[in-house]
């Protein structure tokens, strides 16, 4: 009975223990850079992605976005402890010791590097790497808290993740892959500041210079309006002239692009609205989730039979 009531607590510190580095690695950004990790590795393989590389790019890349983000959340400790959404991390709230995340953040670039070099190649490896140096170094050490184009010029980081993908399943990088790059970074402002203007006195209280902070909520949601619009045209690159992807994406990237725009309007009739700003937020996350869903479901044969045939049809009436 007391080596039970002894084990019990023991099990529950290590789960919490577990809990608190996972929480450092920011696991719902992962989950999103992920994503487009796995579209750029299918439209690179056209849809036939070898299973374990594709396993170890997604976990390499999981570990490299992982120790980015411990490494943020150690520089950001200071600030985090002020701010109400953030003020219950695991470093702030002290259940996980500076010392002890450095080195957690480092194992995780080891283990991301050498999976990559030694499973994918040196490409894929080296991006990995640079997208934490740019993240850590660039937006976190000199942006985040001097430039109010932060989120802009730190979106790169961000964007990649699908560059790494691409790499890893080719062993270069293609037009395509900028494209997708350029995709990725279009989407983040919008998508970050959506998120700024719902926390915006939390930013005001240490001084961040997010654009909604400096710039207001105005000239915040006609920024973002811009970006939405510039999404529309670049998606559909890939339909035309790449010609990488077929007919369905185009028409899913056009609606879910138009629907972005028509948010992005919605936020400038009500630019202080919490709400709003956070239907904005949201679905900038679901966007980018069905448009890396349409690469998939346009990549399968299926499709680009009924893309043919559709084609087929109507040629003849642009013809005549």
């Amino acid at each position: 009975m007391q080596d039970t009531l002894t084990t019990l607590p023991l099990n529950r510190d290590w789960r919490q223990v577990i809990q608190s580095y996972i929480q450092l690695t920011k696991p719902r950004i992962i989950l999103l850079l992920l994503i487009t990790t796995a579209g750029s590795m299918w439209i690179a393989a056209h849809g036939q992605v070898d299973p374990k590389l594709a396993l170890i790019t997604l976990l390499s890349g999981a570990f490299a976005s992982g120790a980015a983000n411990t490494i943020n959340c150690l520089y950001d400790r200071d600030i985090d402890t002020i701010m109400e959404r953030t003020r219950n991390r695991p470093l702030p709230s002290g259940r996980v010791s500076p010392r002890d995340a450095m080195i957690f953040a480092g194992v995780l670039t080891v283990l991301s590097f050498g999976l990559l070099a030694t499973f994918a190649n040196l490409l894929s490896a080296c991006l990995a790497m640079s997208g934490i140096v740019f993240y850590v170094l660039i937006y976190t050490h000199f942006l985040k808290r001097y430039s109010t184009q932060n989120i802009v010029i730190g979106g790169a980081a961000g964007a990649i993740p699908p560059l790494v993908g691409w790499a890893a399943v080719t062993g270069d990088l293609s037009i395509t892959a900028w494209i997708l790059f350029a995709i990725i970074f279009l989407w983040t402002p919008p998508h970050f500041w959506a998120l700024a203007m719902m926390i915006r006195e939390d930013y005001a209280i240490v001084k961040v210079p997010m654009l909604p902070v400096v710039a207001g909520n105005e000239f915040t949601s006609r920024e973002i309006l811009y970006y939405t619009l510039a999404l529309i045209p670049t998606t559909l690159v890939l339909t035309y002239p790449l010609g990488v992807m077929g007919a369905t994406y185009g028409v899913i990237a056009l609606v879910l692009g138009l629907w972005f725009v028509k948010k992005s309007w919605e936020l400038i009739q009500t630019p202080g609205d919490y709400f709003t700003a956070r239907s904005v937020f949201k679905y900038s996350i679901l966007y980018m989730m069905l448009l890396c869903a349409g690469m998939v479901v346009d990549s399968l044969p299926i499709v680009q039979q009924l893309d043919q045939t559709f084609l087929a049809f109507v040629q003849p009436f642009f013809s005549a």
